[in-house]
C-alpha cells in the first residue's frame, strides 16, 4: 500500500461498485451490456447518417458529432470499470487517472455545448425556417461544431492542472468507479474551496447557461410549432424536439447534480448512481432515442438489414 503521508501518490485505488463477488460479476455483465449497446448503437447511426443522402443535413451531421462524442465519452470511463469490476487489481496510475479525468471532463463539457448547438438548430429550423439555409449553412456548422472541442478541451485544460496540484495526503482510495473531481477533493488535506468554486462557476458558465440557452429556444420552437396548421408539420416538428428534450432533460439533470451541489450534500452512493446516468446510460439511450422517433433513420437501417438478408 502507498504511503499516506506522502503528498504525491504515484497510484490510486478505486474503489469501486462493490465488494461482494456475486454483484461484481452482476455489476461486469450489465456494464459490458451497456458498452457493446453505446458502441454498437452510436456507430450504426453514424453508418446510417453517411449512406442515407436524405440525412445530409445540418441537424444529422450535429447528430452524428453527438455520436463521436459518446463513443468516446463512454470509452473514457467503462473499460475501467469492467475491468476494476473483475480485477483484484484496482489501481490506476496518477497519470493514467489525470489523463482518464481529462479526456471525461473534455468530452463531458462539448457534449453540454453540443445540445445546445442541436437547440440553435432546431430553433432556426422551426422559427426561421425560409433562412434556415442561409444561416445554417456549411461555414456556420463547421463553426458550430468545433466551438464545443474548443470549450470542452479548454475547461479541463484548466481543472485537470489544478485538481491534481493539490496533494493527496488523507488516503490514495477513491470511493469512486473513475477518477472524477469532487472524490479527489475529499482526499485532499488542503483546503479545496478555490477548486469547488472554480469547478461550480464553470458548470455555471457551461452548463446552466448552454441549459437557459436551450430552454429559451424551446420555448420559441413550442410557440412556432403551435403556429403550424398542418396537423402533420406539428407532429413532425414535436417528434424531433422531443427526442432532443428527452435527451438534455437525461444528461443535464445529472451534471447539475454531479457538479453543482454544496460540498455538504456530497453522498459517495449517491454521486456513483448519478455518474452511471450520464457516463453510461446517457451514451448508450442517445442513438435509440433519435432513431426510435425517426422515420428516415428507422427505414435507413430496415432497406440495409433487408439487402444484407437477400445477400
Amino acid at each position: 500500500m502507498e504511503n499516506l503521508n506522502q503528498t504525491s501518490p504515484r497510484r490510486f485505488m478505486l474503489l469501486g461498485l462493490s465488494d461482494v463477488p456475486y454483484l461484481q460479476i452482476i455489476c461486469f455483465i450489465v456494464f459490458l451490456i451497456i458498452y457493446i449497446t453505446t458502441l454498437l448503437g452510436n456507430v450504426l447511426l453514424i453508418i446510417v447518417v453517411r449512406v442515407n443522402t436524405k440525412l445530409h443535413t445540418p441537424m444529422y451531421f450535429f447528430l452524428s458529432i453527438l455520436s463521436m462524442i459518446d463513443i468516446w465519452f463512454s470509452s473514457t470511463t467503462l473499460p475501467t470499470i469492467l475491468k476494476n469490476t473483475l480485477s483484484k487489481d484496482r489501481s490506476i496510475s496518477r497519470v493514467g487517472c489525470a489523463l482518464q479525468m481529462y479526456f471525461h471532463l473534455s468530452l463531458g463539457a462539448a457534449e453540454c455545448v453540443l445540445l445546445a448547438v442541436m437547440a440553435y438548430d432546431r430553433f432556426v429550423a422551426i422559427c426561421r425556417p425560409l433562412h434556415y439555409q442561409t444561416i445554417i449553412n456549411k461555414k456556420m456548422c463547421i463553426c458550430l461544431a468545433s466551438i464545443p472541442w474548443g470549450i470542452g478541451f479548454g475547461n479541463a485544460t484548466v481543472h485537470v492542472p489544478l485538481t491534481f496540484q493539490l496533494p493527496f495526503c488523507k488516503t490514495n482510495h477513491v470511493n469512486h468507479f473513475f477518477c472524477e473531481m469532487p472524490p479527489f477533493f475529499l482526499i485532499s488535506c488542503k483546503d479545496t474551496r478555490f477548486n469547488e468554486i472554480a469547478m461550480n462557476v464553470a458548470a455555471q458558465i457551461f452548463v446552466l447557461c448552454a441549459f437557459f440557452f436551450i430552454l429559451i429556444s424551446y420555448i420559441n420552437i413550442i410557440s412556432s410549432i403551435f403556429k403550424i396548421r398542418s396537423t402533420q408539420g406539428r407532429e413532425k416538428a414535436f417528434s424531433t424536439c422531443a427526442s432532443h428534450l428527452t435527451v438534455v432533460s437525461l444528461y443535464y439533470g445529472a451534471i447539475i447534480f454531479m457538479y453543482l451541489k454544496p460540498r455538504s450534500a456530497y453522498s459517495p452512493e449517491i454521486d456513483k448512481a448519478v455518474s452511471i446516468v450520464y457516463t453510461a446510460v446517457t451514451p448508450m439511450l442517445n442513438p435509440i432515442i433519435y432513431s426510435m422517433r425517426n422515420k428516415d433513420v428507422k427505414d435507413t437501417i430496415r432497406l440495409k438489414l433487408l439487402r444484407h438478408s437477400n445477400h
